[in-house]
């Protein structure tokens, strides 16, 4: 784990250090802290789409007319998730985190004071730059923070908390919407993340890997091992000699190095064809079942229990990636969301409720089951160095997906109804299931070895 320098002082390898020791408390917290960055960040995300339905009635306009308004926050999102990332692996992580919650929540408060559809498009925009910069960023610290054996769990359950946080928007909506309306619901929903931003900024530290790579910093460091539990002397240099051995170039390029480069592209196509069927359900499945006749309660309902699905799928996905590695949980899982969108299109929307519901749950579980473990399969791919930019870019291009959906979703919608929208989502699922199948590098099963699970060369 160490050996001597030139000057005979001691140089620890950071990354058998964290990869290989023990799980302490203070990195649990901090693993904890990340995720409920990503509550909040799938808090406010989704408020949009239980606020639609009571905005179009209020203010008589169409699910068209409201597109470019989701399209913004989407928008905002894919530049967030693109700029974040570079952001986090020049100016650590820290930062990123507790700037991106605090941009997120100050955006979505005042969309409460909106006079019109084009301001909250401009807010919304606003609100996505926070929002899509927070996932990249805290998916990175919780993998920097974990050691090589909880990796895979860690990062999902914290992606999870997308899904979880989605989940507690639609309760939080049912108990703000009827007494306080929607300006209430971003007022309220904007203020709780600015809060929790203000914590961060006193409580949750910089990633041990990002600052090993800065000698300046190494007293920081120093401190930090201290309270992980790993203590170390104050003339102790450091380096990550495992994922410096590989990296021969950084930023963007070394996304397409020898090797990496069939994986980053099939890595974009399966986020982009993924966060088309995620966002066509966050966005629009509320408004989707309200224009076949079902009442709001039951509408916001299919949301949550979208979201409540994606919760358990993504945990117990990550659980089978343990064990068997990631390609066939993930491939399963892709054919199982297919098979899904394909049997609720065969319900009849209006008679059979409580069916439909439990089918969108179950849904909502293989997508989100899928959509959460390819950042576990990202931070596998791509080394330290440009783990975060890696992460971002597959993100960035995904929020093309994304974005699409703003349109698609109220196109299909109008034009086929339930039908064409289920139909919609059972094809994004099928594209992602061609994808990962392309995909070289997946996450072997833990009991293939600390080593195999922490190689990074690429294939030859």
């Amino acid at each position: 784990m160490s050996n001597l320098g030139a000057h005979g002082n001691q140089t620890v390898d950071i990354g058998r250090m964290l990869d290989d020791g023990v799980f302490s408390g203070f990195q649990k917290l901090v693993v904890c802290l990340a995720a409920l960055s990503i509550v909040m960040d799938g808090f406010d995300g989704q408020l949009i789409g239980f606020a639609i339905p009571s905005l179009i009635k209020e203010w008589g306009i169409t699910r068209n007319a409201f597109a470019p308004a989701v399209a913004a926050g989407l928008v905002g999102m894919g530049i967030g998730s693109a700029f974040a990332g570079l952001f986090a692996d020049r100016f650590g992580r820290r930062m990123a985190i507790i700037g991106s919650v605090f941009v997120f929540g100050v955006a979505t408060s005042l969309i409460a004071f909106s006079p019109d559809v084009t301001t909250i498009a401009i807010l919304r925009f606003c609100a996505g730059l926070g929002i899509g910069g927070a996932l990249p960023s805290s998916t990175t610290m919780t993998a920097e923070f974990s050691p090589a054996r909880r990796r895979t769990l860690t990062v999902t359950a914290t992606i999870v908390c997308v899904p979880l946080g989605g989940m507690l928007a639609g309760l939080f909506a049912n108990a703000v919407l009827p007494h306080y309306g929607w300006r209430g619901l971003f007022l309220i929903g904007g203020l709780l993340p600015v809060a929790f931003s203000v914590l961060l900024w006193f409580v949750i530290p910089e990633s041990p890997r990002y600052l090993a790579r800065h000698p300046h910093r190494w007293d920081e460091l120093r401190r930090l091992l201290q309270r992980m539990s790993r203590p170390v002397s104050a003339d102790t240099g450091f380096a990550d000699a495992r994922e410096q051995a590989i990296e021969t170039r950084a930023g963007f390029g070394a996304l397409f190095a020898s090797g990496q480069a069939r994986d980053t592209m099939a890595l974009w196509v399966a986020f982009f064809m993924n966060l088309l069927a995620v966002y066509s359900a966050f966005s629009w499945l509320p408004t989707m079942l309200a224009g076949e006749g079902l009442s709001p309660s039951v509408a916001g309902a299919g949301l949550t229990a979208y979201n409540f699905g994606g919760v358990f799928g993504a945990l117990l996905c990550a659980l089978f990636i343990t064990r068997f590695g990631s390609r066939l949980p993930m491939l399963l899982c892709c054919l199982a969301a297919t098979a899904s969108a394909l049997f609720l299109r065969s319900l009849d929307v209006a008679s059979q409720t409580t069916l439909l519901v439990v089918g969108i749950g179950l849904h909502g579980l293989f997508v989100n089951a899928v959509q959460s473990t390819m950042y576990a399969l990202c931070a596998y791919i791509y080394p330290t160095q440009v783990r975060a930019t890696g992460t971002a870019a597959a993100l960035a291009f995904g929020r093309l997906g994304a974005i699409l959906s703003a349109f698609a979703g109220a196109l299909v919608i109008t034009q086929g109804g339930a039908a064409g929208y289920l139909a919609m989502l059972g094809g994004a699922m099928l594209m992602v299931f061609v994808a990962l199948l392309v995909v070289r590098k997946h996450i072997p099963r833990v009991n293939a070895g600390a080593a195999e699970i922490l190689k990074k060369e690429p294939h030859a």
